[in-house]
């Protein structure tokens, strides 16, 4: 039986089958050869090892609270409240003291400077109106510092410690309700700013969301203490009577809206 070739005449003929499964094999190039790179091994010696030490979580954490540690020791020895004694410096006026006071009213509040006593220094200072532009400027500019410092040095090694109910129950709201939360704690005075500031930080919290919240969320109370600071000369004023009372009357109110809502927070 003859099962591949046709042996009459002394010649060999290939079956279709066998020609088509060599124009096959033919037709398709074999696969090139796969050079593996070996893998890189990390870097070892004493350089590498400090930067990875200078740039772990806790270091960069470790910076931050130096940094606050420093700027509240510089806040001391300033005396930022013989502002409302002594008075602006002489040589700085106008728009340009408006500018300034914002900046350094940023920079105070990192350093954990009341900003009650800021915003009554911008209302006598500079007057309702200049005072309650240059008071929440420097919130806004205040806030954001805290937070990208926050961001930046903190979250990583902070985020590791919410273990408590309180702390996961302020993370979770404030990483889903971020910008109505914040605008909460903006509106009532008795929330402390550093604290909220870098609450929000440690957060998921977006930069944007909480910059707006703070400038919107910051604007009665700031008003209020900037005429307060305004009319401070005339105690008896109408417009120093109301301007307590809006500083009151939130405070209040937020510390009986705090207490109903303890249960809630625990959870």
């Amino acid at each position: 039986m003859l099962d591949a070739t046709n042996r009459s005449g002394g010649t060999a003929t290939a079956s279709p089958r066998a020609v088509a499964t060599e124009l096959t094999a033919a037709a398709v190039p074999s696969a090139a050869p796969v050079s593996v790179l070996p893998p890189v091994p990390p870097a070892t010696g004493l350089p590498a090892r400090c930067a990875r030490a200078l740039l772990s979580p806790w270091s960069r954490l470790s910076l931050l609270l130096a940094l606050l540690a420093s700027a509240a020791s510089g806040m001391l020895l300033l005396e930022p409240q013989k502002l409302l004694t002594d008075g602006w410096p002489p040589q700085l006026g106008g728009a340009a003291a408006v500018v300034v006071y914002a900046a350094a009213y940023g920079v105070c509040t990192v350093a954990f400077v009341p900003r009650p006593l800021l915003n009554l220094a911008a209302g006598a200072l500079f007057g309702s109106q200049l005072g309650l532009g240059a008071a929440l400027s420097g919130t806004v500019l205040g806030a954001g510092l805290a937070f990208c410092l926050g961001r930046a040095l903190g979250q990583d090694a902070l985020r590791t410690l919410l273990r408590g109910r309180w702390l996961k129950a302020a993370d979770k709201q404030l990483s889903r309700h971020g910008f109505r939360s914040m605008l909460a704690a903006r509106l009532f005075p008795g929330v402390p700013f550093a604290a909220s500031n870098y609450c929000a930080a440690v957060s998921r919290m977006g930069l944007l969301p909480f910059l707006l919240a703070t400038a919107l969320g910051s604007i009665p109370n700031t008003a209020a203490y900037a005429v307060a600071g305004a009319r401070a000369s005339t105690p008896t004023s109408p417009a120093f009577l109301i301007a307590l009372a809006c500083i009151t009357v939130p405070g209040l109110l937020g510390a009986v809206i705090a207490w109903r809502k303890r249960r809630a927070l625990r959870r």
